[in-house]
């Protein structure tokens, strides 16, 4: 049995957890999971809490409301991709290594089936967490559903906007959203044909489940841009979870 009093989340003690997943699984809301996500992911920092949480979680990831079912999806995938962050939890792929085969099935079926373009790439990224895949486990989302990503350029290490959405497919150093006047580098994207590994993989899932928009954006985020500010050209990929 847990003992939640000697583990932690964001705020502190945990044994504010197991009554709030009580209340969740009773009467869930908006401003339940949100207490939830701000005290086991805050921010993306995950806990020795956030880990122990994911036997509950997974009960309702396979319950009976798809809504709840992806509530609990989002949550655990963001917690799991945390694996490698300081949580004092131990092995945790290993310890809840049948919860999350039993999460990664749940998103793979509503991956399938899902018809809404941000709930597929949130989904997808949810899959490649539950899988243990670096970098796209946590950051795919992110960029394809906001429509930009935010790296540096790896030879003159300035900051770099990658726009990959509503606003087109252009790098730039400048507040695009707000000033139509920057300088802006168009995207080269990779012929499908020459994507490989997880570009490949995840352009040929997102053409199986007909979304033609995300398989489209893949190509872009696979490809090259130019910096605005030192002229080099680099790989956008390469970039993105770059912590420098």
């Amino acid at each position: 049995m847990t003992d939640w009093s000697q583990l932690s989340h964001a705020y502190g003690s945990a044994e504010d957890i197991p009554a709030l997943l009580d209340e969740i699984e009773a009467d869930p809301n908006a401003e339940r999971w949100n207490d939830l996500w701000s005290a086991l992911c805050h921010q993306g920092s995950v806990y020795s809490a956030s880990f122990a949480a994911l036997p509950r979680l997974t009960t309702i990831a396979v319950g009976a409301d798809p809504q709840e079912q992806l509530n609990a999806l989002h949550l655990t995938a963001a917690i799991v991709a945390g694996t490698g962050q300081l949580h004092g939890a131990d092995d945790v792929r290993v310890k809840y290594a049948q919860e999350i085969a039993t999460l990664l099935r749940m998103a793979n079926e509503h991956l399938r089936t899902s018809p809404d373009r941000t709930d597929y790439i949130y989904l997808l990224e949810a899959v490649l967490a539950f899988e243990g895949v670096p970098v796209w486990g946590e950051e795919l989302a992110w960029g394809l559903v906001n429509g930009e990503y935010q790296i540096s350029c790896p030879d003159c290490e300035t900051s770099l906007f990658i726009a990959i959405g509503d606003y087109g497919y252009f790098s730039t150093s400048g507040d695009y959203a707000l000033d139509d006047h920057v300088e802006k580098a168009p995207l080269r994207p990779v012929g499908p044909g020459d994507l490989s590994g997880i570009g490949q993989r995840i352009h040929a899932l997102a053409l199986t489940d007909g979304q033609n928009e995300v398989a489209t954006a893949v190509t872009y985020l696979f490809g090259s841009a130019h910096c605005t500010d030192c002229g080099a050209d680099f790989a956008v990929a390469d970039q993105v979870g770059d912590p420098h």
